[in-house]
């Protein structure tokens, strides 16, 4: 399926368009949409998942150095939590795609649904995993959530955000229970809206560290 897309569009540019986060508790969810250069493959592109985050890093590296054109964007918190999960999403997508400094032709988006874009729009189920342009944007945008939620580590220490980058982990849903959330969590999602009935309001402050 995925040969045969790129196939209808040789002679065009094709992006590749894909997310992450939009399961975690916290942090904002990112995408990224990609433009390979198929004069200057890649080796060993595939779902960001089933990667290693050593190989995420030096893929990442290679993308951005080897791509034509790529974008990464994000929808707030505030967003998410103001839109939908789904709909920021969407609008985080369209960032992506419009953010590239040349134009597609076709955006081959990872999923069932697509944004609504000025170009062709195609959603591939697992596409990460087919389309070696939608890995490449899975790896752009897992990298960068990744290192938002690692630094955020430094701020409030207590979530563990270096370990489980804002997923509901037990220990994680164990933190919110003892200190409520941070501004960095999204109110609309259950357990966080939970802890804020208890809490009642934001009760976390940044650490300040002394240099």
């Amino acid at each position: 399926m995925a040969f045969d897309l790129f196939a209808d569009v040789a002679a065009d540019l094709t992006c590749g368009v894909d997310e992450v986060g939009r399961g975690p508790l916290a942090g904002p969810v990112v995408t990224a949409a990609v433009i390979l250069d198929p004069s200057r493959p890649i080796k060993g592109l595939a779902d960001s998942k089933k990667l290693t985050a050593l190989r995420r890093e030096a893929l990442y590296e290679e993308i951005v150095e080897r791509s034509l054109a790529f974008c990464i964007a994000e929808a707030s918190v505030a967003e998410i939590d103001s839109l939908n999960i789904l709909h920021a999403t969407m609008l985080a997508m369209q960032r992506a795609v419009n953010g590239l400094s040349r134009v597609p032709s076709l955006a081959l988006i990872d999923g069932n649904r697509c944004p609504v874009l000025p170009m062709r729009a195609e959603a591939i189920v697992k596409g990460d995993d087919k389309v070696p342009a939608i890995s490449a944007a899975s790896i752009l945008a897992k990298v960068t959530r990744d290192r938002q939620l690692t630094a955020l580590h430094d701020e409030f220490p207590q979530y563990g955000f270096n370990e489980h980058v804002g997923y509901g982990t037990p220990k994680h849903l164990e933190a919110l229970r003892a200190h409520g959330p941070s501004p960095h969590h999204r109110q609309s999602f259950a357990p966080v809206r939970e802890a804020f009935e208890i809490f009642g309001t934001l009760t976390v402050s940044r650490v300040v560290r002394s240099s």
